[in-house]
């Protein structure tokens, strides 16, 4: 294991986190596409730490599974009663089997931005200083309200963390503070976890009362300084939530624009960290890319469009539109104002046009459906038209039923397709159609009643009313036949 590589890491998340006033645990809370200890599992991966350890407690089942579904490498350590960060810690421990050997970080599971970078940086001043416990640490514009650092003037050693509350008013004037965030070596960690006191106001165990003990002891106690204070906010509330994710997706978007991305309008733009751009591709604003979405080369996307887990083929358009689980064709078009749902895959250059919706549909290439049309189960072949106002009628009250388009058809307006149905290859549909049986190739199917025209049903029902008197006054000009006097 290299030096910089830790033995373990340890995410604590077994708090309540009251202030978000919510049935979810404040760790299972989500910002651009993930948890936020589920951010902050992304970056501890990037350490490749011989050991991961969750620690959970408050609604420990639902943390549980959401871990076994999203970060099944990681382990969990319960921590029953809320006795402290210090206590949280020593139950990660009794988990690994005792003191571990090597370095050992501590993070806490509310932190979405602190980045695999940083923490990489901290491990390596450890590794590098030799301490017995580094923290990382930031500077802060405002430091009102958390706990300074304060250093060795000469050898640069953190001597002492003074909470706000405590400090002087010369320590009050020091920006650099504590994050909460540790790399500690391992035996030394589980050694001073044995003589944390509890005689304090919360009856708890503080992590933070480690450092002294350490330094007491007459090791070195270190510091690694943030590039970016903002990495370290936790998240206590849903205004330092959205906070979180305003910031989070300010980094999403600039790392997108500088790899090759038009982004209108960053403003109104929003991203997931799973999604992935090719170069040269237009984002317009109002745009929401969730998910596992891709957009390939040349594609643009939006106005007011939301995609989730969602590919966008090289090229490809698509405005106002809501996708999810779609796949798009290079070339491809949809909206305004379509819906693709889940298992909708349109070919290349395919059309999805105004106000159409599509739901497990493939669509084959240069096909187009251009309005006013709902296709669902269904599979359409190549260089088809499907008229407008057409309905794939799929759902017979209690199952779904497949219809099938053949390639280089034409479909009239106004048709129904009542499945299971199917159109052969080059076969026309008339407008109107309800298509209740098989069109074979390169036929006509006309499912439509007769027209009957009732004379005068108008003005003998409806005597006096506006239609009768436009009906009586076209019926007298009829009557007098053509104007032959030249006369106006």
């Amino acid at each position: 294991m290299s030096a910089n590589r830790p033995a373990a890491v340890v995410v604590l998340a077994a708090g309540e986190g009251t202030r978000m006033k919510s049935a979810t645990p404040k760790v299972l809370h989500e910002i651009c596409g993930r948890s936020l200890v589920g951010h902050v599992l992304a970056a501890a991966g990037e350490l490749d730490p011989g050991e991961l350890v969750v620690v959970v407690g408050h609604a420990r089942q639902q943390v549980v599974d959401h871990l076994t579904e999203n970060a099944p490498a990681a382990r969990t350590a319960v921590q029953t009663e809320q006795n402290g960060t210090g206590h949280a810690v020593r139950m990660a421990l009794e988990e690994l089997g005792g003191a571990v050997d090597g370095t050992v970080v501590v993070v806490c599971g509310d932190t979405p931005l602190l980045t695999g970078e940083t923490l990489r940086q901290l491990a390596g001043t450890h590794a590098r200083e030799s301490n017995a416990v580094t923290v990382l640490t930031a500077k802060v514009p405002d430091a009102t309200g958390y706990g300074r650092i304060v250093r060795d003037g000469a050898s640069g050693a953190v001597t002492a963390i003074v909470e706000h509350k405590d400090a002087s008013e010369a320590q009050r004037a020091i920006r650099e503070i504590n994050s909460g965030v540790f790399a500690f070596d391992g035996r030394l960690l589980a050694d001073a976890l044995g003589k944390v006191r509890r005689d304090n106001s919360q009856g708890e165990e503080y992590l933070t009362d480690v450092l002294g003990i350490l330094r007491e002891a007459g090791h070195r106690v270190g510091a690694s300084v943030a590039a970016d204070h903002r990495e370290i906010a936790g998240i206590n509330n849903r205004v330092q939530l959205a906070q979180a994710r305003r910031s989070l997706n300010d980094r999403l978007l600039e790392r997108a624009m500088l790899a090759g991305v038009t982004v209108v309008d960053p403003a109104s733009t929003w991203l997931d960290v799973t999604v992935t751009f090719g170069r040269d591709v237009v984002v317009h604003p109002g745009t929401q890319l969730l998910g596992a979405s891709h957009l390939a080369d040349d594609s643009e996307v939006g106005p007011q469009s939301r995609l989730t887990d969602t590919t966008v083929g090289a090229g490809a358009r698509m405005e106002f539109t809501v996708a999810d689980g779609a796949e798009v064709g290079a070339g491809a078009t949809v909206g305004p104002y379509a819906y693709l749902r889940p298992g909708t895959r349109l070919g290349v250059r395919a059309k999805a046009g105004t106000y159409v919706e599509m739901k497990n549909a493939t669509v084959g290439e240069g096909t187009k459906v251009p309005h006013l049309s709902y296709v669902g189960d269904a599979t359409i072949g190549e260089f088809t038209n499907i008229g407008a106002a057409s309905v794939f009628v799929n759902y017979d009250g209690q199952d779904k039923h497949h219809s099938s388009i053949g390639s280089h058809c034409r479909t009239g307006a106004d048709n129904m397709f009542v499945a299971p149905v199917s159109v052969g290859d080059g076969a026309y549909t008339a407008a109107g159609s309800v298509i209740t049986r098989d069109v074979p190739a390169g036929s006509l199917g006309v499912a439509r009643g007769q027209q009957r025209n009732v004379d005068g049903w108008v003005t003998r029902r409806r005597p006096g009313s506006a239609a009768a008197k436009a009906a009586e006054a076209a019926a007298a000009r009829d009557a007098a036949g053509p104007d032959t006097t030249g006369e106006s």
